[in-house]
This record gives structure tokens, sequence and C-alpha cells, in this order.
């Protein structure tokens, strides 16, 4: 089983820990069965009057309750020490399976939803394992010792417990089966419930300006109703349960009793032997009654980390090879060569492309919405693989590559950047992360962030909120520009990145970009033609294909679609479709 497996993959540093929670419960057990037999032997020896050794009794149970400190002690010391540091074991495990997964695996999940199974993991994995050792060891070793002391003492009742508690056991793992199922559908129910609330809340300035907080609501009522049958749903599966539990331990209560009254009157057992069945037979009783609710919580803490689990089953899409190399930048040419492409359940978008943009070159792309601008870069940062053919830099073929050292010869600043909810400093300098803080205002000032940001109360310490979201579009723009400039590397990419700024501030900053270009590969997606006039060549895509490329002015003195967007061009921007140049 996934968690089963999970567990027992990561585990292992923690053995000694495990162990020692696991002597403390056997050293429990012991106390619980030896009690109930000190206590016969004690009216045994008051009923026979042998006074001699009550006094050994008296300091047997001493022990007894030394060994039972002992064992409290080393099992929360072993808890304490185990469960904080697999805790933030788990968390990196999950960090970093994350991590490998593509991009678009993020673009097709809520963030809520993936933090609540993350969550669900971080919090309950180690719970399932400490109830596993600390109550289901302890219930299985209760058993075994009471029996046996039971068989040496009235074997009837040791056979009628064994057959009893086995039926239990029985009872329970065939109703655990269904348990489970109706535990995963009520921790999916969950997720989706805390997935639309982070994206309702992620989303609070939309839901405001459009007033569409009903409409949110009604989305929430759907899953609110079918929340509340799963849970229902599962919640009347252990009632039923427990009350069925509950009527088989009273008619087994009550036979053993009864049979127990007989054979006392019989003269088959001592005064000591009553009172120990009586004894052990209730508290193998009132163990099963706190095990049985501790399954209530237990199964559906498994449900909610098998839940969680599943989302690690997925195997990432793009991997390093083995014996991936390191890229090494000379020149920082890009060759697309006879390149195919297509996404998945969707015709080719790339068929057979080839280009070459030479060492240092500044290129262009423009075309509709949906023409292959956007995956063409992605190509490049390989957040997808191509499905034939070769993408090489300076000779390399990406897919031989490792992915973080491609990356970190490419920066790539997008058109509405996501920042970390940390100060301006910490976001500026995640470019180079030893940057020191000299450099980082540095860089500040070269994309024109410094004024703004020494004018908050907290200057470069000032928290930035949730993606950002405490900074203009035009700010933002700013600390990402500033964050490229620091990383300063061989190949730049820019999603029209002074889109979000105002004519002044865009003015200023366009000089440091220019600077930043310098003897730089730079690819840059257009969205207002007027930012590719100083272009060493524009490429014209068109349904994935590359229709025109020259520079501007050459472009411009020639009919076709280059010409037809520049004057179609509404407001300095590109339509996004051909539809939009007929209207206009």
């Amino acid at each position: 089983m996934r968690v089963l497996k999970f567990i027992s993959n990561h585990t292992k540093p923690y053995y000694w820990y495990l162990l020692g929670i696991f002597i403390a419960t056997c050293i429990v057990a012991i106390d619980s069965t030896l009690k109930p037999f000190l206590i016969k032997r004690l009216i045994d020896m008051a009923a026979d009057k042998a006074d001699d050794n009550l006094w050994m009794i008296c300091i047997f149970f001493g022990l007894l309750q030394g060994m039972l400190i002992c064992s409290w002690v080393l099992s929360d010391y072993c808890l304490i020490r185990y469960t904080v540091r697999f805790r933030l074991d788990v968390a990196e495990y999950f960090m970093k399976r994350f991590y490998m997964y593509p991009y678009t695996f993020f673009q097709n999940q809520l963030a809520g939803s993936l933090t609540a199974k993350f969550g669900d993991a971080f919090q309950l994995i180690p719970v399932l394992i400490f109830t596993a050792l600390n109550q289901f060891f302890y219930f299985l070793l209760l058993i075994i010792i009471s029996i046996f002391f039971l068989y040496n003492v009235a074997p009837i009742f040791a056979i009628s417990m064994l057959i009893w508690v086995t039926f239990f056991f029985i009872f329970t793992f065939l109703s655990m089966k269904k348990a489970l199922i109706l535990t995963k559908n009520y921790s999916e129910g969950k997720s989706k419930i805390l997935g639309l609330s982070a994206d309702y809340l992620n989303n609070m300035f939309s839901v405001k300006t459009f007033t569409t907080q009903y409409f949110e609501l009604a989305r929430f009522w759907k899953l609110k109703k079918e929340f509340v049958d799963r849970s229902e749903s599962m919640g009347f599966y252990f009632m039923r349960f427990y009350a069925f539990q509950g009527i088989f331990a009273s008619v087994y209560a009550t036979g053993f009793i009864v049979f127990l009254i007989i054979d006392y009157q019989k003269s088959i057992l001592t005064p000591g032997d009553f009172a120990l069945v009586t004894m052990t037979n209730f508290t193998i009783m009132t163990t099963i009654y706190q095990l049985s609710h501790t399954l209530r919580e237990f199964v559906p803490n498994w449900g909610s980390v098998d839940q969680a689990l599943s989302i690690l089953d997925r195997v990432p899409d793009i991997q390093d090879k083995l014996g991936a190399q390191n890229l090494h930048i000379d020149k920082g040419q890009i060759v697309f060569d006879t390149v195919m492409f297509y996404y998945k359940n969707s015709s080719p978008l790339f068929q057979k492309l080839s280009v070459t943009i030479e060492s240092e070159q500044k290129v262009g792309l423009v075309g509709y919405s949906g023409s292959g601008k956007s995956t063409f870069v992605n190509l490049i940062l390989r957040l997808y693989d191509v499905c034939e053919g070769r993408i090489l830099i300076d000779g390399q073929n990406i897919c031989d590559l490792i992915q973080d050292s491609l990356r970190a010869h490419i920066t790539i600043i997008p058109q509405d950047p996501s920042l970390f909810h940390r100060s301006l400093m910490e976001n500026i300098r995640y470019g180079r992360i030893n940057a020191s803080d000299e450099e980082v205002i540095e860089a500040a000032k070269r994309a024109y962030a410094h004024d703004f940001i020494i004018s908050l109360p907290y200057g470069y310490d000032s928290l930035v909120g949730e993606r950002g979201v405490k900074l203009s579009g035009g700010q933002r723009q700013r600390i990402a520009i500033a964050r490229a400039i620091l990383k300063n590397s061989p190949i730049v990419i820019f999603d029209e990145a002074t889109s979000s700024m105002d004519s002044i501030t865009e003015s200023l900053i366009q000089k440091s970009l220019w600077n930043l270009m310098k003897n730089k590969t730079t690819i840059i997606i257009a969205h207002r033609l007027s930012t590719l006039l100083h272009m060493d060549r524009i490429l014209v895509f068109d349904q994935g294909k590359i229709v025109q490329d020259g520079t501007h002015s050459e472009l411009l003195s020639k009919s076709g679609l280059y010409k037809t967007l520049w004057d179609a061009q509404a407001s300095g921007f590109l339509p996004d479709t051909k539809s939009e140049i007929v209207s206009i």
C-alpha cells in the first residue's frame, strides 16, 4: 500500500526512536497484564492468611511502577526526537518532488488543494506511526500476555477471549476496507473545499470588483453538498460499526460474568482467580473500546495521507538523463533544428521548425495570440520537451543537459512577474542568492526601483505581500528587472517587460534594459511593435510557423503579416486575432 511503502522508505533514520517507543509500549502492556495477576496473588494470600509473601508482592508492584514511569519518559523522549525531524523530512521530500514536476502540473492544480494535501502528510504521517506503535501493538501484546495468564488460571476463559478477539479483528478488517474508500472520498472533498477557499481568497480583488460573492458562494454550496454527503456517509458507517461492536462486547461481557459466577460457585476458581479473570476481561474490553475510537480517527487520517501521497505517484514528464551535463556557454547561439512539438491531445504546433538565433543577437517575436511565441520560449527553457528534432545552445542539445544548469544561464522576465511574500531585498537577491546588499541596491538603481523602494516605510525590508500584491504592476516589473540585472545571465528573455509601466518610467528604464542586453543573446516577445524598432531581427509567427524574418524596416517595406499588424495595432498594442483586425 502507498502509505506503508512511504513510511517504510522514510523511517529508516528513525528506527532507534521507533524501537524506543515500541519498548515503552511493551513495558506498559506488561504492566497492564501483570497488575491483575498481582491482585489475584494478594487476594489468594489474604484469603489463605499467607502474610509472609505480601511484602514481596508490594516490592514487585513498586518495581512495576518504576518501570512504568521510565517507559513514559522513554516514549515521550523518542516521540519528541523523531516527530519534529520526521515531519521536516516529509516536507523536504514533498518540496523536492514538487520541484521535479513540470510547470503545467501547477497550472492544472489549485494551490490551496496542494497545500492542504501537503499539510495532511506533514501533520498526520507521524501520528499514524505513533498510533500504530502505541495503540495497535499495545493491544496485540496485551492480548497475548493476558491469554497466557488466563490459560494458566482458567483455560476456558482464555479460549473464549481468543475467539472473541479474533472475531473482532476479522470484523474490523472487513469493515475497514469500505471505511478506507469512504475516508478517501471525504479527504478529496475536504481538499476541494480548501482549494476553492484558497482560490477565493487569492482572487478577492476580482470577487469584489465584479461583485460575484454569491456566484462564488454558489460554487461553495455545490461542493458543500458533496462534502456533507461524503462526511455523513463516513459518519453513519462508523456509527453502525460501533453499534454492532458495542452489542457484541456487551453480550460477551454478560456471558463471561455468568460463567465466572458459575465456576466460582462450583469452587473451580479461587477469589483471586475471580478477580484476575474479571479485571483482565474488563481491561481488554476497555482497550478495545478505546481502540475502536482510535480507529475512527486513524482511518480518516490514513485516507487523508493516502490522498496526499497520491499526488507523488506522477512520474515527472521532464527528467535529466543519466549522465546529463552542465551547460557551457561561450557565445549564446540558439538553434532550432527541425523541431516538431505539439501539446497533449492537440494537433502539431511546430512542424520541422528550423531557425538560428546568433550569439548576442537581439530578436523580437511577434504574432497573434496562440501563434507559438510563448511555446518557442518555453521550449528553450525546457519547460516542455520537443517531440522531434533538437534545440541546441552553443551546439549542446538541451535535452542532454541538467535542467538547473540550463535555466541558470537564462533569465526570463515575464509580463506579470510573481514575487515571494518576503522583503524587497530578498526578492531582488533571488537573482543571485549570494549577492551582497550593495550589489542588490545597485541592481535596483539600474532598474529604476531604488527611489520607490527607499520611499517605503521599511525600505528594502518592506514585505511585498503574497505574489507581490502590495506593489503596483510597474513596481513588480521593476523588481523583476532588478532581479534579472543581478542574475546577469548570457541569455535574456523578455515577455514585454515594460508593458506594465507608465510612459515616463518606461522611457527611463529602456536604457537600463539595453545595458542589460549588451553582449547577451536576447529574445523579446512583443505586445506592442514600438519595442522592436531597434531589434537586430524580428521573427513573425503565424500558426506555429515563422512566416517572416527580418528587421523592422525590412518587414515594413514589404507586404505581409508584420505590416498588417503594424497598421492595425491599437493604442500601440497588437490585436490578438485576425478578427480584431477586421473589426478595426
